[in-house]
């Protein structure tokens, strides 16, 4: 039964779908579809895959230049991010490699690593040749969204007071000594403060970023110092939500997964409505997580009681935002066996039957693109529930079905989806012996 509906469903696809060669003009469609939108969420089906990274970092070039996107905004960390911000923009002396510096926790090659090294260095060299042409405000910026740097987010809040106001950030001290007896360990902070056996320091991180945005008018003016003044709030931000979400981890997923989303949708609010007002309509391009960026809604996710970034942007922006997934069928990808290991390179295995993966396989098409917006066969055939892969940082293939797998209705879910059959595994800048070495074949060690 599975391989008649699957054999099916590839055959409406086949018939609707945009092979992408490699080509300069492979996403001219891609382009034509997201229009006037203000908004473009571009997943990834694993966060180690090369070929997600590549083709994500392509469109966005594009956007960037042909469509006058001014933002990427990433998940990761705010203050790690804004580094590379900086360099961007042209505002340190770093070498692009030394803006990803701050990326060095567990799991590192999600950002540091060759593609989006090569991003990162594009960009600064884009924007240089702006400021050299006096087009200074056409400049676009690197952002982080997520928020699991609570200490360094504190260090980030203090560094800015100390520089604007130190009385300012005597206060704030006191405020955040809450937090001092925990040794930068946030998981820690969320266990004794979950079972009672510290004072939360909820109200205490409240405090802070309410005084923040109170002050926030009386702060030098000018694009640089409010951006900084913009970057600092955001940091305070992040410590309220930090704190929460720490204190959530010890309550069960959907309130913790909710909690972090629910920050990114704020964030991202924030940053479009920062860049709005030196630029009229801000248009952002969102890196992340397929599972972060396709409306919850049309998941097994949504049926648990959670939400994501791609629901809540979809929620409020409507037909600004345009939703980009990923899929892969089998090769390579960069992941770790569990939490805190080392990075490996891993082999994925082929999709399960009579998934999505599965269907888009049997179309016999290398990479191709399908909009999911459009009438026709291919959705018709699509828009029913099935398995869909998700590879986080960590892949384990002996548990993939229970690990890796989630159902879902794909058009419900995303605007356009981008299938690459045999991917390969992203290339981290620190690459260990068990990264080098690779998984052996599956037939190992009898060769049959």
């Amino acid at each position: 039964m599975h391989t008649l509906q699957t054999n099916a469903a590839a055959d409406a696809v086949r018939d609707s779908a945009i092979p992408l060669t490699g080509a300069g003009r492979d996403y001219d469609p891609l382009l034509d579809l997201v229009g006037d939108a203000r908004f473009v969420l571009i997943g990834e089906a694993s966060h180690g895959t090369h070929d997600f990274y590549r083709e994500r970092a392509r469109i966005t070039r594009r956007l960037i230049d042909e469509r006058g996107f001014t933002a990427v905004a990433v998940e990761a960390d705010w203050p790690d991010a804004y580094r590379i911000n900086r360099f961007v923009r042209g505002i340190t002396g770093d070498s692009a490699e030394g803006a990803l510096d701050d990326f060095r926790r567990f799991p590192h090659w999600m950002w540091r690593n060759q593609d989006v090294l090569e991003f990162v260095a594009w960009l600064r060299e884009r924007n240089d040749a702006l400021a050299a042409a006096g087009r200074s405000r056409e400049a676009a910026g690197f952002y982080g969204l997520d928020l699991y740097s609570l200490f360094t987010s504190i260090e980030a809040v203090l560094g800015y007071l100390d520089r604007v106001d130190p009385e300012a950030a005597r206060r704030a001290r006191t405020r955040y000594a809450c937090f001092e007896h925990f040794r930068e360990d946030s998981q820690a902070y969320g266990l004794a403060a979950a079972t009672g056996a510290a004072e939360p320091c909820e109200e205490k991180a409240v405090a802070q970023l309410v005084e923040m945005q109170r002050s926030a008018r009386r702060h030098p003016d000018g694009d640089q110092a409010e951006d900084e003044r913009f970057f600092a709030e955001q940091n305070a931000r992040l410590v309220q939500n930090a704190e929460e979400y720490y204190r959530s981890m010890f309550r069960g997923r959907a309130s913790s997964w909710n909690l972090r989303d629910q920050h990114m949708a704020q964030t991202f609010d924030a940053l479009a409505a920062h860049l709005s007002r030196r630029q009229q309509r801000a248009k952002i391009v969102v890196w992340a997580h397929n599972s972060h960026l396709g409306d919850a809604r049309a998941t097994e996710m949504g049926s648990r009681g959670e939400l994501n970034l791609g629901q809540l942007v979809r929620e409020r922006y409507g037909r600004d935002a345009v939703l980009i997934g990923f899929s892969t069928f089998a090769g390579t990808v960069t992941a770790a066996g569990d939490w805190d290991a080392p990075a490996e390179r891993k082999r994925v295995r082929r999709a399960l039957a009579g998934s999505y993966e599965d269907v888009f396989h049997a179309t016999g098409i290398p990479a191709f693109m399908v909009n999911l917006g459009q009438r026709g066969a291919a959705v018709r055939e699509l828009n029913q529930p099935r398995l869909q892969r998700a590879i986080g940082v960590i892949y384990r293939p002996e548990t993939e079905r229970w690990s890796h797998y989630f159902e879902s209705v794909l058009p419900q879910q995303f605007d356009v989806m981008l299938h690459f059959d045999h991917t390969e595994a992203l290339v981290p800048m620190e690459r260990t012996a068990t990264w080098e070495t690779g998984e052996p074949e599956e037939t190992y060690p009898t060769g049959l």
